[in-house]
């Protein structure tokens, strides 16, 4: 573990020009005390880090030193060709830029490791989009991927929603994420941060002005919290079923799986016969009809009494298509 931490330091020190001691901590997520251990430890192996004290003081690497990646293992340079996605670069315009960084890595591998591009090809291939989906790359994503790789501010034209109607928004792009098959930027909009399908863009304009990077900005984290936000939003009506229990294994497959678990928490004991009753969120009682149907007799709607009504009417249809 320590051994890993010390490379990662002096990684970490040389892609920047020097950085605090609480910076360091943060990063490596230890004790200041121990940035402060192992930075003696590296100047004691020969690695030149310096230590600049005072209150505006921190670390950096003397001389312009630089570090190999000859000390990489098998895993870690097989994992390092994992995060090219080549898919993915390809759709952004960026595979001629992807192709010659894996080049570079691989001449300054181990010749016992440069086969670990093809190593990782062989094992491992990210297929985005969902199944039954073409997929179909948005023609305004390179574009866009120009703009967030250099900070520049974009100006669009962009569809919302099924009214289609298009407004004009100047954007600040600060990622983009591939969800599904479906490209979308994460870009903030004044002082608000917003989520764009980047397919629904009719025109971008990237400009040369520049904008400013909020650099505690977590694009995973802000994607996470948006999608559940909008999972939750979606979720407007609610149903009161009976569900067996085979219908309770299939449910997540059927329904939301937040809204299942929801409803499973709150759910009280099974009844004599092992049937749960659940109160489910659901989109609407049109999606609710489609989802509730794949379950087939292993569940009962109780509420709304339209719906009831309307599977006993499909039940009925169903014993005479059956007969």
């Amino acid at each position: 573990m320590r051994a890993a931490r010390l490379i990662r330091m002096v990684l970490l020190l040389q892609s920047r020009p020097a950085m605090t001691a609480a910076e360091l901590a943060r990063e490596l997520e230890v004790s200041e005390r121990t940035v402060t251990r192992d930075a003696q430890a590296l100047s004691e192996a020969g690695v030149p880090v310096y230590a600049d004290r005072g209150r505006a003081g921190g670390y950096r690497l003397v001389g312009g030193y630089r570090t190999h990646l000859t000390g990489l293992a098998r895993t870690e340079a097989e994992a390092l060709f994992l995060s090219g996605l080549p898919s993915a670069l390809r759709e952004m315009g960026l595979e001629d830029a992807g192709s010659a960084a894996r080049l570079k890595v691989s001449a300054a591998l181990l010749p016992s490791l440069r086969d670990a591009s093809d190593s990782a090809a062989r094992r491992f291939h990210l297929d985005a989009p969902g199944w039954y989906q073409e997929p179909v790359t948005p023609e305004l994503l390179p574009a866009v991927a120009e703009a967030v790789w250099g900070d520049r501010i974009v100006r669009a034209r962009y569809r919302r929603g099924s009214a289609g109607d298009e407004v004009e928004r100047e954007l600040a792009p600060y990622g983009l994420v591939l969800k599904a098959g479906v490209w979308y930027v994460c870009a903030r909009v004044g002082d608000d941060f917003r989520v764009y399908r980047i397919d629904r863009f009719s025109s971008v304009t990237v400009s040369g002005e520049r904008f400013e990077r909020d650099e505690e900005f977590d694009l995973p984290g802000f994607w996470d919290e948006r999608a559940a936000q909008f999972a939750r939003s979606i979720l407007r009506d609610g149903v009161t079923v009976r569900v067996s229990p085979e219908g309770v294994r299939r449910l997540p497959y059927t329904m939301d799986r937040s809204a299942v678990r929801d409803a499973l928490e709150a759910a009280g004991p099974p009844d004599a016969e092992g049937w749960l009753t659940l109160a489910l969120r659901v989109e609407s009682m049109e999606v609710a009809y489609s989802q509730l149907l794949g379950l087939g007799p292993e569940s009962e709607v109780l509420e709304p009494a339209a719906l009831r009504e309307r599977f006993a009417a499909a039940a009925e249809r169903l014993r005479e298509l059956y007969r």
